[in-house]
């Protein structure tokens, strides 16, 4: 069961800037970590809502949608509780912006790769970098 994101959508971007971005495999603490981080560089639908559970089951999948226009400059490393699968689905240029953000925040590993006409979707492993800070929890 996903957690519901936040209405504002940053739908006036061109598609081609939106990265839809699902993560599986975690806790809801490293979902809102690796969300916050992203957040912090990227407009997204999802606001600053953290992950929650909406059962007594655990969620199978949080997922958002960022417009990667840019790609930041620098991202500090951040520790994760254990680790993360992100997969990032979106126009070429946009996925490679954002996946170079959690590259910089995260030890990271692709896993895979699938590439359409004008979509390419990748799949990261996303662990706790080794030099980086633990997010504090609200």
């Amino acid at each position: 069961m996903n957690d519901t994101p936040n209405p504002a959508s940053p739908t006036q971007q061109p598609d081609s800037d939106l990265v839809q971005v699902a993560l599986d495999d975690c806790s809801p603490a490293d979902a809102d970590t690796v969300f916050t981080v992203l957040n912090e560089y990227f407009p997204s639908d999802r606001g600053y809502d953290a992950p929650h559970q909406t059962s007594d089951t655990r969620p199978a999948v949080w997922t958002g949608v960022f417009c990667a226009s840019h790609t930041p400059e620098t991202v500090p490393g951040v520790l994760l509780a254990g680790s993360v699968t992100a997969d990032l689905q979106g126009g070429p240029v946009a996925v490679n912006r954002l996946r170079a953000a959690l590259e910089s925040a995260f030890e990271a590993k692709v896993t895979g790769t699938v590439s359409g006409d004008q979509e390419v979707q990748t799949q990261l492993r996303l662990r706790g970098a080794e030099r980086g800070e633990r997010r504090e929890e609200a």
